[in-house]
């Protein structure tokens, strides 16, 4: 009996040997623990909100760790938490994540859901969380200060052709401005271009809004609760050349236009507008030795070869009207190819006058636009051509003088007009959307010799009056210098490169080829 009693003390003192161990083994931290385990019980203890067991599993738990999740909740009115795990992926050795779906109520104001992830390392044999702030939402670098903000949504946003906001402020704001107005007044009950997957409810009404500031910077909008964004409407604006078209015209100028079609289609890219409120569609100037492109048009449909022989004095005097080249160029006999280049007035005002007429001058005109309502989706000023008779006010409109007058959208479609041979009116917006704000796809038309015009263009690039002014290989454009009558000039250039074609206006700005054309340049090197 005294043997079994001894032996009987001794597995009891034993199995308390290896309890005491296994305690102080555990009280050690030393373990092997994976990291599926310390994830679990890590997603375990923020579901019951206990702080203090979840700093417990943290690597290195900052001081305030518990502080910046109270924060999230006080801010946002958390009233509880949802979390859904993914598998743990390991990365080499020491490395492993889990990624998680969050879901908060908020408040009674909705609920937020976004994915994150949880980081998890192993140091000194030990699995713990690599805890960071973008552990609470992907991105912020530090303690983050929340808030939820009641804001209106409004009933139409207009985005980019790539679904992106427009900005609120520069050179679009005034356009997008227009077109909310124009498509609110409208009335009508459109299908939205709202991709998101949302479905909608009624717009124009107020929502709330995640909002955080993290760090010294300014509060951002992460989410807008509910459904409701209020009607997105896509333009055909493309941001890239939006922000090219804006950088060109930063410079000395306070007051300058520039305006982006899209050839092949008639499709606003980019409007650059320092001339105040939407000027650039509705602004009329003089165009100068632009027009020429259209008296050109009208020479060659009447016979004139772009490789014939013409004449470029440095003044003329037809129908007793005295025209004077710019700086007093003079090439004598040259081609009309070459004196289009150089942009000799002489030549295409007496032409005009003693050969092609004031109907064909008109008639051309018609075919580049002029008489035409311009209904890209925005208000624009109607350019009509002068009707002129046979004398001194032809040759004036021959060379985009007198009472020619344009606005710089219509030169650009005259340029992507060239470019593309076919005349298509703007748009602002797809054509099934124009309706809405008043505005029309005019029918293309076909525009006679645009090889021809083509080739005049590439070399006022080339060799011509435009040769200095750093454009990049492949454009092709008209230079213009068009006097006002009080001593100054606006400087012009149209042209176009690829698919894109382009006007640019400076009011008062001086010489075309000194001033416009290197705008144009600064540009079209300015593309992606």
């Amino acid at each position: 009996m005294r043997a079994r009693g001894l032996g009987i003390l001794a597995a009891v003192l034993g199995m308390v040997l290896v309890a005491g161990l296994g305690a102080a083994w555990a009280l050690s931290g030393r373990n092997d623990r994976s990291p599926e385990e310390v994830a679990a019980d890590y997603f375990a203890a923020w579901r019951a909100g206990r702080l203090d067991a979840m700093a417990k599993l943290v690597d290195a738990s900052p001081p305030d760790f518990a502080e910046q999740h109270r924060a999230m909740v006080r801010g946002l009115l958390v009233s509880s938490i949802e979390l859904d795990p993914r598998p743990v992926v390991r990365s080499g050795g020491d490395e492993a994540r889990a990624d998680f779906t969050v879901t908060r109520s908020l408040g009674g104001r909705g609920q937020w859901t976004y994915k994150a992830t949880l980081r998890l390392v192993r140091d000194g044999g030990r699995w713990k969380v690599a805890w960071t702030p973008a552990t609470l939402y992907p991105g912020l670098k530090g303690k983050a200060e929340w808030r939820l903000r009641e804001i209106e949504v409004p009933a139409v946003t207009f985005t980019a052709r790539d679904g992106k906001a427009l900005p609120d402020s520069g050179s679009l704001a005034p356009y997008a401005a227009s077109l909310a107005e124009r498509y609110e007044d409208s009335g009508e009950d459109e299908d939205s271009d709202d991709d998101s997957g949302d479905d909608e409810e009624a717009a124009g009404t107020s929502k709330w809004a995640v909002e955080v500031r993290d760090g010294g910077r300014e509060f951002q909008q992460l989410k807008l609760l509910g459904k409701a964004r209020g009607e997105k409407v896509r333009t055909t604006v493309d941001l890239k050349v939006q922000a090219a078209a804006d950088k060109a015209l930063d410079g000395p100028h306070s007051q300058a236009a520039l305006v982006a079609l899209r050839p092949s289609t008639g499709a606003i890219l980019a409007v650059g507008d320092r001339l105040g409120g939407l000027g650039a569609f509705t602004g009329l100037y003089p165009p100068g030795s632009t027009f020429k492109v259209v008296t050109a048009a009208a020479l060659l449909s009447g016979g004139t070869g772009a490789g014939g022989a013409v004449d470029c004095p440095a003044t003329v005097v037809t129908a007793q009207r005295t025209i004077n080249n710019h700086e007093g160029v003079s090439l004598g006999g040259t081609s009309l190819r070459e004196a289009f280049a150089q942009s000799c007035n002489t030549t295409f005002a007496r032409l005009t006058v003693e050969k092609s007429g004031a109907g064909a001058l008109a008639a051309a005109a018609e075919r580049f636009g002029f008489g035409e309502h311009l209904l890209p989706g925005v208000a624009t000023s109607y350019t009509d051509f002068p009707k002129t008779g046979d004398g001194a006010e032809l040759a004036e409109s021959a060379i985009g003088q007198g009472r020619v007058q344009a606005t710089p959208l219509l030169m650009a479609t005259v340029a992507a007009a060239v470019a593309d041979g076919t005349w298509r009116s703007p748009r602002l917006l797809e054509a099934k959307k124009l309706d809405r704000v008043g505005g029309k796809a005019l029918p293309p038309r076909p525009v006679a010799n645009a090889a021809a015009l083509r080739d005049m263009m590439r070399a006022v690039v080339t060799g011509g009056t435009a040769a200095r002014a750093g454009l990049p290989s492949g454009t092709a454009g008209k230079t213009g210098t068009a006097e006002t009558g009080d001593g100054s000039s606006h400087a012009w250039f149209i042209g176009y490169r690829g698919d894109l074609a382009f006007a640019v206006l400076v009011p008062e700005g001086g010489s075309g080829p000194k001033v416009a054309a290197p705008i144009a340049a600064r540009f079209l090197r300015a593309l992606p």
